[in-house]
């Protein structure tokens, strides 16, 4: 659930549209900011922060606790209350239906939006298995996921979420970054321990998808060559993937290459040529550019970022 970003704030770009008409929006990537952004949706504030009132998707997660209950939104293609102590988990390509703004009048909740690797623990996992990282585990489900918060934990919740806005408000003070990113990850574990015990079943095309992406990512195949491997058309299995997984066939692959490339930054002193044939990129000027547009950064700021973040 996307809230409406606040006077002077970026909001999430629009990456793309889908046949349907459902816009997709990316996260806003800036440099040397951890990918972390929470709002607090107050209907009784005099400028609450609200979902936008039309069908979207996103290509990032999205972790909703609510506070205090009022109105509906749809998710995973059905009505949703919204009810105190509810906790919902959105996943990349999940359509979040209009909400009608008058019922939230009284609704009292926070959103939270993140890409993985905001997560120390999932920073250089290999994104093609995300989905099934016990972190994750609320969001391991064919549709929007939900679970209730007991009542005697949401006083914790409500502090966690009220320290993690603070920390990202101030970015530049001394040690926010790594207590922004351990608060994430106390409210991932703490969403995944109200999990239910038996995650949904992997989608079978997309795991057949992933298990091709892993093993030859590191060569310089296209999404053409991975749907040919797989007996698909690209233009049916790129359709496909992205509607039960909300990226396409090109992405997942980007994504993966871009994650292998971050391990090497931070683990290795290769020069970017080495790294770029490493990881199936066509050479140091591309993967330049491919990574700046999905960090907001250059590799080599990036890799002096981590090693100083590293030494602090």
């Amino acid at each position: 659930m996307t809230t409406e970003p606040s006077p002077g704030r970026d909001p999430y770009r629009l990456r793309t549209v889908r046949p349907d008409g459902t816009p997709v929006y990316g996260y806003p990537r800036h440099p040397g900011r951890l990918p972390v952004r929470v709002n607090r949706i107050d209907g009784d504030a005099g400028h609450p922060h609200r979902p936008p009132d039309h069908r979207h998707a996103h290509d990032f997660l999205v972790l909703v606790y609510v506070e205090r209950g009022g109105g509906s939104v749809a998710l995973g293609g059905r009505r949703t209350p919204l009810r105190d102590g509810d906790l919902h988990a959105v996943p990349p390509g999940q359509a979040i239906g209009a909400a009608t703004l008058a019922d939230l009048e009284h609704c009292t909740a926070w959103s939270v939006a993140f890409t993985p690797d905001a997560v120390p623990a999932l920073a250089t996992v290999s994104p093609l298995t995300w989905a099934h990282h016990p972190l994750l585990a609320l969001f391991d489900d064919a549709g929007a996921a939900s679970a209730v918060v007991p009542e005697e934990e949401r006083p914790r919740w409500s502090g966690w979420l009220t320290e993690l806005a603070e920390e990202l408000a101030a970015p530049d003070r001394l040690g926010a970054r790594d207590a922004a990113s351990a608060l994430l990850t106390r409210v991932l574990i703490g969403a995944a321990r109200l999990a239910p015990s038996a995650p949904a079943p992997p989608d079978p095309l997309v795991t057949r998808v992933l298990d091709e992406i892993e093993a030859t990512f590191r060569d310089p195949v296209s999404a053409a060559d991975v749907a040919r491997a797989l007996g698909y058309t690209p233009g049916y299995l790129t359709t496909a993937v992205r509607e039960r997984s909300g990226r396409t066939l090109l992405e997942w692959i980007i994504e993966r290459r871009l994650t292998e490339v971050r391990r090497m930054l931070r683990d290795t002193d290769l020069p970017l040529a080495v790294v770029a044939a490493r990881t199936g990129l066509r050479d140091a000027t591309y993967l330049v550019r491919r990574f700046k547009d999905r960090y907001g950064i250059t590799p080599d700021r990036w890799r002096r970022n981590q090693r100083s973040w590293d030494r602090a």
